[in-house]
């Protein structure tokens, strides 16, 4: 997405309406920065809850083995992600083997799996689709996901090609056809892409919205009975509040309607771009469907992505706790690995028994 375009955009136009305005303005895009406030004084251990925690592990699925993790009882299970081009080596040919372990593993220690589902990388080396898929017939199967400058950062399935959407939906449904019902859940990817209608003729923002449509229909059909979820939370032409054209919001609306949950990457509670975009769509929405959030790499120290190692530093678990729990009223949590904050931040403030 073009962010740094579109925040220019918001600066000059509040500037602009700051400026020729009498009164206060009251900034819509502010309505929930203080709303964290209130929960900064939770601590350790956490109470119990109804949360369903589990950890996640992204792509080191062997990190699994021997893990801290599963000896507490407040843990559900693990997420692991699992890369479209691993899981079909050749076109209509499925190695699921990597899942099995993990599920056979995970059982022994009385833990479940959560899979997610990769169709996108962050790395310009990494295309997560088969090889069979770029090729002309497909579009070529993937388009690059590119920043503000134009440099690759990584690549994104074709998620509004027909014939690709046609084999991600085979994929899901061979998956739950084996898995359903044995995993706790499954969840695509996020919502955000760093694609636009200038970088790939064959993109429009309706196209895709209609297309995350589909995919999640295919994965309603193909998983029934396991916990379903997309993570939603940002949407290609839009930046709300102040270019609202419906998307997001409904997407988590068709989420509701077809019981697919929604989800999102990045607790960040004091960012406005999450809580005017998934963090709002939660808070304000009535769900059946079940809501999950991701304390991804940095959140622990209040960033996005980083691998910093903060050595003094407030211990944030229990306001993304309580924040999650409270303000979001999210049925899952996700926490990432990462160390030293998962071993010396998380587990002991996971110490009290489930509820």
């Amino acid at each position: 997405m073009k962010l740094k375009r579109l925040l220019g955009a918001v600066v000059t136009l509040g500037a602009a309406i700051a400026a020729t305005s009498s009164m206060a303005w009251d900034n819509p895009a502010n309505r929930y920065e203080n709303a964290y406030k209130q929960y900064t004084d939770a601590a350790c251990p956490l109470p119990a809850d109804k949360i369903e925690h589990f950890v996640y592990f992204s792509r080191d699925r062997e990190a699994i083995r021997d893990h801290a993790f599963l000896s507490s009882n407040r843990f559900t299970g693990a997420q692991i992600m699992y890369v479209w081009r691993q899981l079909e080596p050749t076109e209509g040919q499925y190695d699921f083997s990597l899942i099995q372990s993990d599920i056979d593993y995970l059982t022994k220690h009385g833990k479940r799996l959560f899979i997610q589902l990769q169709d996108a990388s962050f790395s310009p080396e990494y295309k997560p689709v088969p090889d069979y898929l770029v090729k002309d017939e497909y579009g070529g199967g993937v388009t690059a996901q590119r920043s503000d400058d134009g440099a690759v950062e990584g690549w994104v399935a074709k998620r509004w090609n027909a014939r690709v959407q046609a084999r991600f939906a085979a994929l899901l449904a061979a998956l739950g056809k084996q898995f359903d019902g044995v995993v706790e859940g499954i969840n695509l990817q996020e919502t955000a892409i760093g694609v636009t209608p200038e970088t790939d003729s064959s993109f429009t923002p309706d196209k895709y919205v209609a297309a995350l449509k589909t995919n999640m229909q295919a994965m309603k059909a193909a998983f029934p009975t396991s916990t379903t979820m997309l993570y939603a939370n940002f949407m290609p032409g839009e930046w709300l509040p102040w270019e609202d054209k419906g998307y997001l919001r409904g997407i988590y609306e068709f989420g509701d309607k077809i019981g697919v949950g929604m989800g999102a990457p990045d607790l960040m509670y004091k960012k406005k771009g999450q809580l005017n975009h998934a963090l709002a769509m939660m808070h304000e929405g009535k769900f059946t469907v079940p809501l999950g959030i991701a304390v991804q790499d940095g959140n622990y120290v209040g960033e996005t992505g980083s691998t910093n190692i903060v050595a003094k530093r407030l211990n944030l678990v229990p306001s993304l706790h309580a924040f999650a729990q409270d303000f979001l009223k999210v049925g899952y949590m996700f926490w990432v690995n990462q160390e030293p904050y998962f071993e010396e931040d998380v587990l002991p403030c996971f110490s009290a028994k489930k509820g």
